[in-house]
């Protein structure tokens, strides 16, 4: 199998590449880059792509890699003993299955997508190293081991909020999603929207990177942030001239809440606007 991309998703060769390789190696996908540039998003595609099931464990802050073997329920067992209900001499019926668990118990190999594993714990990654090596782990209330029945794609996307261990790193295949170039980003439109004006485009990106490229901002527009904008613009029917900052005034885009999502950089952009008028006055 490879992977060259769907019709849904505008993979650049070198993402190509890194899939396919990982696939090759049997090695966890770790995929790092800016937010909104499509790294769940990938995970999707390479499951659509290779028509298999896909199985998404989403990180949070709490979370710990147990959760993705199993449970215990420990509490329903104990309020089942005091009912006298008899499954409580099965301690199994109390065990429940993570999305690990899930993925190896699978028919045929599934995609094992685990979302912004830096959001958790940074003992978290390293929690997995021995599961996600071997394809396998024991369940310590039962004496089973659960081995892999397939051994899943995984694909871990992680948004560089903290680093990760050395050890977890050497057993991923790694690739860093770079922010589109104008090409590119042409591209990815197309596919969300085939029937947009080329002007209104072109005008589009030529704001929407020099936002990006405006020196201060605390967070950047991405790529899911300018497709959102571009659906209002649409919606509103804006003509691409309107997006021509002729006045000094209209410095900040019309329908900025698409692009510009924290108080300091609309600020920011009020104070260029401010500036601006100054030298032209």
């Amino acid at each position: 199998m490879q992977f060259n991309g769907t019709k849904n998703y505008v993979a650049t060769e070198d993402l190509r590449i890194a899939v396919n390789a990982a696939a090759t190696l049997r090695r966890p996908l770790l995929i790092k880059g800016e937010p909104g540039t499509g790294k769940t998003m990938l995970a999707i595609e390479v499951a659509r792509a290779f028509d298999k099931n896909l199985i998404e464990w989403h990180i949070k802050s709490t979370t710990k890699a147990q959760q993705g073997l199993y449970e215990y329920d420990a509490v329903s067992r104990l309020r089942d003993s005091q009912l006298g209900d008899e499954k409580v001499q099965d301690i199994g019926n109390y065990i429940r299955r993570g999305k690990l668990w899930e993925a190896f118990a699978a028919d045929e190999a599934p995609v094992l997508l685990i979302d912004e594993i830096d959001k958790a714990d940074i003992e978290f990654p390293n929690d997995l190293l021995l599961e996600l090596d071997r394809m396998a782990f024991h369940v310590y209330e039962t004496g089973e081991t659960i081995n892999a029945v397939h051994r899943p794609i995984v694909i871990i996307t992680s948004n560089n909020e903290k680093e990760l261990p050395d050890a977890f790193l050497r057993r991923c295949f790694f690739h860093y999603i770079k922010f589109p170039d104008r090409e590119t980003m042409k591209d990815i439109i197309h596919v969300h929207f085939p029937d947009i004006q080329k002007k209104l485009v072109a005008e589009a990106l030529n704001l929407f990177y020099d936002i990006r490229d405006v020196p201060g901002m605390k967070k950047k527009p991405s790529t899911s942030e300018l497709l959102d904008w571009l659906k209002l613009l649409m919606a509103e029917d804006l003509p691409p001239e309107a997006l021509r900052a002729k006045d000094s005034r209209k410095l900040i885009p019309p329908l900025y809440g698409a692009l510009i999502k924290n108080e300091q950089d609309v600020q920011l952009f009020e104070r260029l606007a401010f500036m601006h008028q100054r030298e032209r006055s």
